[in-house]
């Protein structure tokens, strides 16, 4: 009991700041709290919920570190947050209605295109001069940009490995530049997305709260501590992280389903 408490506040902590920077910290929470509750079909979506609902507390200590960069994202964040949190309750409810075999294919493919395209994403600036200012495109580009954002928002409440990418991947390639700005309207969404899947958990009794409740105490930690180091590193440092946690998460599910069959 003891050297499992050890093992998940670890992972938590890890998720809490990875999260900061990229996310993907469910990829660290999700198995770990799979191999404690025994690896089953019900072990695997306990372990799904459990794992967001520790993770949220620290969101909400990230989103406080990266407090001074939300200003240059006020606009967009008014924008996108209804798709987030209608999207997060579609994705939750389809987690507790479907099998989660539904879009397990896709996951890889999903991270390891945004990635790409997040990569990518200063070339693509200058050749066609989107992303160089954090002015709102036109309201056709942003109506767009909310339905993709509440496609995301679906894949976020129902699994949301890598969904930190897909958002930074859009948010760079429709606007924002500064990765700073970016990292804090990403983990703002992101806290809205996974709040919504909480109280949906929590209401389904889908909460393993013995593990959920210190996990969430290291998640805090690790957020807030993950987007003060982040905040004070060279722009195009955190960018270059982003994207190998990016390719990283990419292989990893590739690894999974390819080789271990999951």
């Amino acid at each position: 009991m003891l050297f499992n408490s050890v093992v998940l506040c670890l992972a938590a902590l890890a998720a809490g700041a990875v999260n900061a920077v990229a996310g993907g910290g469910t990829l660290l929470t999700f198995p770990t709290l799979y191999v404690v509750l025994g690896t089953t079909a019900e072990a695997a979506r306990l372990a799904n919920c459990t794992s967001t609902v520790a993770l949220v507390p620290g969101a909400l200590a990230s989103a406080w570190g990266y407090r001074s960069e939300l200003g240059a994202a006020r606009r967009w964040l008014i924008w996108l947050t209804p798709p987030s949190l209608l999207g997060g309750l579609a994705g939750s409810a389809l987690l507790t209605e479907l099998s989660p075999d539904t879009f397990k294919v896709l996951v890889p493919w999903l991270i390891l295109t945004a990635a790409l395209l997040f990569a990518l994403q200063p070339q693509v600036s200058r050749w066609t001069g989107i992303g160089q200012s954090h002015a709102l495109p036109s309201r056709k580009t942003m109506v767009a940009i909310a339905a993709f954002q509440f496609l995301v928002s679906v894949y976020g409440g129902y699994f949301g490995a890598g969904i930190g990418i897909l958002m930074l991947s859009a948010l760079a390639m429709m606007g924002l530049s500064d990765i700073h700005v970016m990292n804090a309207l990403k983990t703002v969404l992101n806290m809205f997305i996974n709040g919504v899947s909480v109280v949906w958990f929590i209401w389904r009794g889908d909460v393993e709260w013995r593990y959920a409740s210190m996990m969430a105490v290291a998640a805090i930690i690790g957020g807030y501590c993950g987007a003060r180091i982040a905040r004070r590193l060279d722009r195009n440092l955190v960018r270059k992280g982003v994207v190998a946690i990016g390719f990283t998460l990419a292989a990893c599910e590739f690894y999974r389903q390819v080789f271990r069959g999951e």
